[in-house]
């Protein structure tokens, strides 16, 4: 297998500044920079350089998982995960390691300009590992976008269950959306949590902004209904509007088991009722 030449790091070496300069201009023209100060680029850009000068002197080839690239890889790793936490593309990311292709080809060119044969070979193998290096940048950052937007799913999902305490004794979960099976695992959750923190006797569960009550969603309801009761707390259903209630009859599903009003305010008056609490309306 064919070997870097001497020259190619020698001339690598020779021309790092010019090489910094095309490398960063290129990267500013398409956009690689975006959101990132010039001193952080222009820091990032150096370390690169110097940890790809000296892998090249370590003569590690082309495979970037021999223990001489170790450092270029930890570097490249906090590169991709910084720059998907800046919210920037896989196309922008790699092209921090791809844009230094063309100030390198462009250096080769000069310098092997009359040996065509070790111009071909010595632009192969640079090729090579840059594209190495690039496969392994896009890894890492797939890799951390798919985190992130994991715990950006799991944030959204607890922002739109909130339980809201009403009154002593009784909280409510306003439903907004569909209620899927992981869905309705964190409002159980949720749910069961805070009806332990507060000691709450009732739990209101608001169906409101559901567009549609079907069989899984009725089972969803069901399930977390049980697993209040066996809390030691009731529970009744709001919310269920005419064309819910018939969707249910047509569904023949059985909730004769649930407590349900049409609306809030009804299920609250319910609750207060069954804690002993009367109220009185102003004349």
């Amino acid at each position: 297998m064919a070997a870097l030449h001497g020259s190619t790091l020698d001339g690598i070496k020779t021309h790092q500044a010019q090489l910094l300069n095309e490398w960063t201009t290129s990267l500013q023209a398409s956009g690689a920079t975006r959101n990132i100060k010039e001193q952080t680029v222009n820091q990032e850009t150096q370390a690169f350089l110097q940890l790809l000068i000296d892998g090249l002197q370590a003569d590690a080839g082309s495979d970037i998982a021999a223990p001489a690239w170790d450092d270029t890889r930890r570097f490249l790793e906090k590169l991709s995960t910084s720059r998907a936490q800046l919210g920037h593309d896989s196309h922008q990311t790699v092209n921090f390691i791809l844009a230094l292709k063309g100030p390198l080809f462009k250096l080769l060119q000069a310098h092997y300009r009359d040996e065509p044969e070790r111009l071909a070979e010595q632009l192969w193998l640079v090729s090579e590992l840059l594209d190495s290096m690039g496969m392994h940048t896009i890894r890492i950052y797939q890799r951390t976008r798919e985190a992130v937007i994991k715990r950006q799913q799991e944030e959204l999902l607890e922002l739109s269950t909130p339980v809201v305490k009403l009154w002593d004794g009784v909280l409510a979960l306003p439903l907004i959306g569909t209620l899927d099976s992981q869905r309705s695992q964190t409002v159980m959750e949720s749910l069961l949590q805070r009806i332990v923190d507060t000691g709450s006797e009732i739990a209101i569960i608001d169906i409101t902004g559901v567009p549609t009550v079907d069989t899984l969603v009725a089972q969803h309801l069901l399930k977390t209904v049980t697993a209040i009761r066996l809390m030691g707390a009731d529970c009744i259903i709001s919310g269920v509007r005419p064309q819910i209630a018939q969707t249910i009859v047509h569904l023949g599903l059985d909730l004769g088991t649930l407590t349900t009003k049409a609306n809030l305010a009804d299920a609250l008056k319910l609750a207060l009722s069954r804690l002993g609490v009367s109220l009185t309306e102003r004349v």
